[in-house]
């Protein structure tokens, strides 16, 4: 583990925010599907977007990676039609959505093979995967009786009536949204709970319409599939993403003024609901031609739900601990299953700094602080855990020594630079110490 220690300091300046990682998923994966050639611009090659490339490679997809002069990664992907499965084993390492979204597409062809991962992914919520094994008679066994991963299926996808609980993640519905429409059939999905992470599925059907899928949406609740139809290769940019940016949202708020370019109020991303947020919070932000800006703000706390944007709650949980009176956070239940214990992880964390944070079955109350102290805090290897200890040493009185400062490789390889270049302070610490 890679420990730093971070001296307070204002951060201000200008940053060009990361592009999304939820949109270079899918986009890599539908460029993947297509018959010819399409060109993924604006990719930042974390180690997410690394094993969703590796995984479509292994089912025949040809990548060529060029590096542009910004340190993100145009991608020439030729699409691999039928898919050709050349390897034994697919590797998501600690990718949720790697794993949820390729699964479907595996199915769409016979072999065998088995999915690996590391870490807490191993025991990632799969049930709605299996619930639909055993109805559509798909061979799947647990080479661990111990956990989830590493898993073994077998079997094809047949058109007709899926049934999927949309309490646990819309992940699951938008990896059968990629494969059914290539079966030879008519399919249609029928949600059978609440729908978590909407927006997810929004940017999913936005999408596909760009690649030439089309699905009938019938009020989140079913979704109607022609079979038989052709992923269309194009020319794609990723626009940049809410969920890092609200990072530096964050900063401006309670530091000085941030200046995020590329970040469009009119994605469907469900993260930019922290612009919403942080104005509820009686934060200064507004839209300028290429992105965002935030000031120094005075802010209060308010009660947030978060069923829709669980990814938001490390830097909600540093936000409302720097507010005026209690932010409460509320329908985060799923926290508990992410890259860490969320809910726990930020909480402790915070805590060791000073802060007054209670935990709650589905959230957090958050009693608001006049600043941090210094201290030792840790990641857990989650890559949200330590960009928020990170924006909290903003308001510290004393350094933060943080174990696990590499977590942030899984989708924000360059935050510490960025972290430097907008004013932060660090130094990176022997591990012995």
């Amino acid at each position: 583990m890679r420990k730093i220690e971070i001296t307070p300091r204002q951060l201000t300046g200008s940053l060009e925010i990361p592009p999304s990682k939820s949109v270079s998923h899918r986009a890599i994966i539908m460029a993947g599907l297509a018959k010819g050639e399409s060109v993924i611009s604006n990719v930042l090659m974390s180690q997410d977007m690394i094993v969703t490339c590796e995984a479509m490679e292994a089912l025949g997809t040809s990548i060529s990676y060029h590096e542009e002069q910004n340190g993100r990664f145009t991608l020439t992907i030729k699409g691999c039609d039928p898919l050709v499965l050349g390897k034994e084993t697919i590797e998501c390492n600690e990718s949720g959505s790697t794993l949820r979204f390729i699964i479907p597409i595996l199915l769409l062809q016979p072999k065998r093979v088995v999915i690996t991962g590391k870490g807490r992914l191993v025991t990632r919520p799969m049930k709605p995967y299996y619930d639909l094994f055993e109805e559509k008679s798909i061979h799947y066994e647990h080479l661990n009786k111990q956990q989830d991963l590493p898993l073994a299926v077998e079997g094809t996808l047949t058109p007709g009536s899926y049934q999927i609980d949309g309490g646990v993640s819309s992940q699951f519905i938008t990896g059968l949204l990629f494969a059914l429409p290539l079966l030879s059939g008519d399919s249609v999905i029928e949600v059978t709970s609440k729908l978590e992470s909407k927006p997810y599925l929004d940017i999913t059907l936005d999408m596909l319409k760009h690649f030439g899928i089309e699905i009938v949406n019938d009020n989140d609740r079913r979704f109607l599939i022609k079979g038989n139809q052709a992923y269309r290769p194009c020319h794609y940019r990723v626009e940049g993403d809410f969920s890092q940016g609200a990072f530096w949202l964050a900063a401006g708020a309670i530091g000085e003024k941030m200046d995020c370019k590329d970040l469009d109020l009119s994605s469907f991303q469900g993260d930019k609901v922290m612009v919403d947020l942080i104005k509820q919070m009686g934060g200064e932000i507004s839209a300028k031609a290429d992105g965002l800006v935030v000031k120094k703000s005075t802010t209060h706390g308010i009660v947030i739900d978060v069923s829709q944007c669980p990814d938001l709650v490390p830097i909600l949980a540093v936000l409302g601990s720097l507010s005026v009176g209690t932010t409460t956070i509320i329908n985060g239940e799923r926290l508990r299953f992410k890259e860490s214990d969320r809910l726990m992880a930020i909480a402790l964390e915070l805590n060791k700094l000073g802060g007054k944070i209670e935990e709650t079955a589905d959230g957090l109350i958050i009693h608001g602080v006049e600043g941090f102290t210094g201290g030792k805090v840790k990641s857990h290897n989650d890559h949200r855990i330590a960009m928020a200890l990170a924006i909290a040493s903003i308001r510290a009185s004393g350094k933060i020594v943080l174990d696990g400062a590499e977590a942030v490789n899984k989708s924000y390889p360059h935050f510490w630079e960025d972290f430097k270049a907008v004013g932060g302070e660090w130094i990176g610490l022997d591990v012995g110490k």
